[in-house]
């Protein structure tokens, strides 16, 4: 299948991808070459890094321009020793600096660092080149090298494939032009080029994908905490919701009842129990309509009443035969609570409870409940587990749903480690005092 332009030229498909090649060709090596790139700090880890004094180690994301400037050294030195001894010292010490110029330069032009290996290869191989090692000096093939493989660190393996055909394309030439003039090394510079690229690749694409996963785990994580935090706030939409119901319920109950229990009641004060019926069942109705939105399809209303303390007992004999060792203890003037901080006082011993017997089984635990002025503390502490963990997919979410029950009643919470190996959680929730003439209507 062929293309046809505006001009009325006639593109076969391999006319498209030789285009398509060169056009990649000039993307990756030729538009903006020289173009300002530095090598980006970066905080790394390893045996060398962990073993460094502490002094050196804050300057660890220098590390690898650190790595980059000893390679350059190194490449100065043997350029020096491995140069012919014609040049002199200094002229050997010139070969040196110019072969670890292209090394330095991929700190923050890479691919001009490339073309500058290029170069320097070429002036190398007229001012000191040998009748046994051409066009590569020893210096200039160990730097070539060098800096292909650090411009494919910085810029990936498409860029590696350019220089690597390039350099071949160049060793070629170089073999038709002074065939039989020197002693070549071009097929060993192809072949080890090859060979330093395909493990620079290897390398580079392996960090890549360890950073992609990386990147797609912290997001994972990032979205399964904010699911598992709407999930825990919706359960508690749904508990209270029965709660509410409840006392808007009793509310317009007795506000329709009220004006029976007076004789020859003003007409003012019925008007007032109407309206107070009328907002108690509008209430309701829009408070249904909101928990609709925040029900799944698969949930059921339970038939039985919200849990309060008074059924603590029950629950703690569950969790006994469970497997855990548990005490209970109540300390001051056991009084009712609001059925709110009854409610949330009681899933929050019970994800206490929970959490000891997934991640600590066979440790024993003690629940105590303060009847404190002001409020309402609770303490579930327990020891260190005296059994393997097993598996428990999904866990670790309890203590969000504990936090989201405090938040919503204004209370305070901590979660930690005990120093004897276990673990406690501590609740003080706030309860405000009811005025004496509404405790005495009560």
């Amino acid at each position: 299948m062929t293309e046809t332009t505006t001009r009325g030229t006639t593109r076969t498909p391999e006319f498209r991808m030789v285009s398509g090649l060169l056009q990649t060709l000039r993307h990756d090596l030729i538009t903006d070459a020289f173009a300002f790139r530095p090598l980006p700090a970066k905080t790394t880890e390893g045996w060398f890094v962990r073993r460094l004094p502490a002094s050196i180690r804050q300057y660890n994301g220098w590390i690898r321009h650190v790595r980059v400037g000893a390679l350059a050294l190194f490449i100065v030195f043997f350029t020096s020793v491995t140069q012919h001894t014609y040049l002199g010292s200094a002229g050997r010490l010139t070969s040196g600096v110019l072969a670890a110029v292209p090394v330095l330069m991929t700190l923050v032009r890479p691919i001009a660092a490339w073309w500058a290996a290029v170069a320097m290869t070429l002036v190398l191989a007229v001012v000191g080149g040998s009748s046994m090692t051409w066009p590569w000096t020893p210096g200039s093939f160990l730097a070539y090298i060098a800096v292909m493989v650090l411009v494919t660190f910085r810029r990936g393996p498409r860029v590696a494939a350019w220089m690597w055909a390039l350099t071949v394309a160049l060793s070629m030439a170089v073999e038709v032009l002074f065939a039989g003039r020197y002693g070549m090394n071009s097929m060993n510079m192809i072949v080890a080029s090859a060979f330093a690229l395909l493990v620079a690749s290897s390398i580079q694409i392996r960090r890549h994908a360890k950073a992609e996963v990386s990147a797609q785990q912290e997001v994972t994580a990032v979205e399964r905490d904010r699911r598992t935090l709407l999930e825990e706030r919706t359960t508690i939409a749904r508990e209270l919701h029965d709660v509410v119901a409840h006392h808007m319920s009793v509310v317009a109950i007795q506000a329709e009842a009220a004006p029976y229990r007076v004789k020859n009641p003003p007409p003012e004060l019925e008007a007032a129990f109407v309206t107070i019926r009328e907002n108690a069942v509008a209430a309701l109705t829009e408070l249904r309509r909101v928990l609709g939105v925040v029900r799944s399809a698969d949930y059921e209303a339970p038939d039985a009443p919200q849990p309060t303390l008074a059924m603590l007992d029950g629950l703690l004999a569950n969790v006994r035969d469970a497997g855990l060792t548990v005490e209970k203890t109540v300390t001051g003037a056991v009084r009712e609570l609001p059925q709110g901080v009854e409610l949330s006082a009681y899933r929050i011993i019970q994800e206490a409870l929970s959490n000891t017997l997934r991640h600590a089984p066979g440790a024993v635990a003690g629940v105590e409940v303060s009847y404190v002025l002001g409020g309402l503390g609770i303490r579930v502490v327990n020891g260190p587990g005296t059994t393997d963990v097993p598996p428990s997919p999904g866990a670790g979410h309890g203590i969000t749903g504990m936090r989201e029950r405090v938040a919503m009643l204004e209370g305070e919470m901590t979660a930690q480690e005990t120093t004897a190996g276990g673990f406690e959680v501590a609740v003080f929730i706030p309860v405000r005092s009811r005025p004496e003439s509404e405790a005495a209507s009560a």
